[in-house]
């Protein structure tokens, strides 16, 4: 594996677990200098946590990648920068369908819609809502240039496509510690490895991954009490609705 993609892999690690510590300080001072109460200060110590890590660990990442430029391009011809854009639309629908059909699986075997790690990252974007461009944004990046561009990269020069795509996806799903929802992370993952390899380009996996991240928070925390009406009025609504809502983080 390259020098480079070992160097992006650590300060991905570093950034997952530096909320064992870096959360855990931020509270501390917050006693220190504030009387909030306990419970509300830890909400906000994790989710400026959040932010704060994964916006330098973007940082740094970036900084790994303009010192090897092309690093990350796969085997073959990139899509024309037309077909990158049709790809990238295509994509998010794509994405969005792969996760519909995961969740819809999921309730057909009795897994309830939803997630508790979704929901936990929801509540804490009520304490920081800046957090939230961490969960849209910066993660999605991170994730789409650590899984795909290092770890299904590094697979697919080696192996098939469909093997590279499923030990990745795998790997994508297993980083989020939601084993219940193990099912929904591995059908994106697919996905996005299967956008990166028809493109070469690794904007348009990113582009879908912001864009369902995106939808989430919208659904889950911008517009929950809007659509919590419309469910509540309308039974095909609730049935889709449901449905749209059981997308995870």
């Amino acid at each position: 594996m390259k020098r480079t993609f070992i160097f992006i892999l650590i300060a991905y690690i570093v950034m997952q677990l530096s909320g064992l510590v870096g959360a855990p300080l931020l509270y501390m001072l917050g006693q220190n200098m504030t009387d909030i109460e306990p419970n509300i200060l830890i909400n906000l110590a994790t989710g400026y946590w959040i932010f704060f890590s994964f916006l330098v660990a973007l940082i740094v990442v970036f900084f790994l990648l303009r010192r090897q430029k092309g690093v990350l391009d796969l085997p073959g011809e990139k899509s024309n920068a037309g077909m990158a854009v049709v790809w990238s639309i295509a994509g998010i629908f794509i994405a969005f369908f792969s996760q519909m059909i995961a969740v819809l699986i999921e309730t057909a075997i009795g897994i309830e819609p939803g997630s508790d790690n979704t929901a936990d990252i929801i509540s804490l974007l009520s304490y920081v809502p800046i957090a939230a461009f961490a969960i849209a944004i910066f993660g999605p990046i991170l994730e789409e240039i650590v899984f795909r561009g290092v770890i299904f990269g590094w697979l697919y020069r080696r192996y098939n496509f469909f093997i590279s795509g499923i030990v990745s996806a795998i790997i994508f799903a297993a980083i989020h510690l939601d084993f219940t929802h193990i099912l929904i992370y591995t059908a994106m993952g697919f996905a996005f490895a299967f956008l990166y390899a028809k493109t070469k380009r690794i904007i348009v996996p990113i582009i879908a991954h912001i864009a369902i991240n995106s939808f989430v928070v919208m659904v889950q925390f911008v517009f929950a009490d809007q659509i919590e009406r419309i469910m509540e009025m309308n039974e095909a609504a609730f049935i889709i609705l449901r449905v749209l809502a059981g997308g995870i983080l």
